[in-house]
């Protein structure tokens, strides 16, 4: 009971709000001008900028915390190694919004500590203007936590592989490469699609560090979104901002349904 009321106030009554706002007018009437908003040229430019900010910050953090998940997977169980690392990726997955923001101003800005540093020694940092870019700055920003959040997903399923299989590659004549592209490889790559699958509905939905760094000139759609419902300028726009909001929900359910359906298969391996 506890958990349904906590599900219901926070997830489904929202959800509910932002549907059936969407098809309502100023005046409470069914109307389907919002849905039609969503192709107004700012919005789908800021929709494409949303996906490929996601799509490029999920791959490259996959790839890089699934490198640093196998490393750390090598080190002795229950090791200093292993915990640090495990509990360092904790923090920094966690570590998001306008805090993580001013520690990248407060590091990479004009007058930031690492560009002050690097302009002594003679290396152009641009200004730190790049930083506020949502294709520059803002995707080294998102990748602070995506790599780490990659580590601790995916690390479970490197965990999984036993000895025992590669073990019975080289008694077959198999090479370290035979067992990564036969072995591996096939039974590591459902989790790998399914973690990266859940770094692009984080950095997606993701909003706070955005708004502290990118301007309204480089738009992304939950920007937007917060934009249409707390403008004091452009009035009458909380219905369209709705709608935008159902437009990240229709994304993210088809995200996570996908991912959904991936784990199911990947855990078949995992209890084997």
């Amino acid at each position: 009971m506890p958990f349904f009321a906590y599900t219901t106030v926070f997830l489904l009554i929202p959800t509910l709000v932002v549907v059936i706002g969407a098809f309502l007018d100023g005046d409470n009437r069914p109307t389907l001008g919002n849905v039609e908003g969503l192709t107004q040229p700012s919005v789908v430019r800021g929709l494409t900028q949303s996906l490929i900010l996601s799509a490029v910050t999920s791959v490259g953090g996959a790839v890089i915390g699934g490198v640093l998940a196998y490393a750390v997977s090598t080190a002795r169980e229950g090791s200093v190694t292993r915990r640090f690392f495990s509990s360092l990726c904790g923090v920094l997955a966690q570590f998001g919004g306008v805090a993580l923001a001013f520690a990248f101003i407060a590091s990479f800005s004009a007058q930031g500590l690492l560009s002050v540093l690097l302009g002594r020694v003679g290396l152009v940092t641009g200004g730190g203007l790049w930083l506020y870019e949502w294709d520059k700055g803002l995707m080294l920003v998102y990748l602070y936590f995506q790599i780490p959040l990659m580590l601790i997903v995916f690390l479970p399923a490197v965990e999984g592989l036993r000895p025992q299989w590669r073990e019975a590659t080289e008694t077959l004549g198999g090479t370290t490469w035979t067992y990564w592209r036969r072995v591996a490889a096939p039974i590591l790559f459902p989790s790998f699609v399914g973690a990266t699958l859940l770094l692009f509905t984080n950095a997606f939905s993701a909003y706070s560090t955005a708004k502290a760094l990118v301007p309204q000139a480089n738009p992304l759609l939950p920007l937007q979104i917060g934009g249409a419902l707390s403008s004091e300028v452009i009035l009458g726009q909380e219905n369209l901002g709705k709608a935008m909001a159902l437009a990240m929900v229709v994304v993210v359910a088809l995200v996570m349904t996908l991912y959904a359906w991936i784990d199911k298969r990947a855990s078949r391996w995992m209890t084997r």
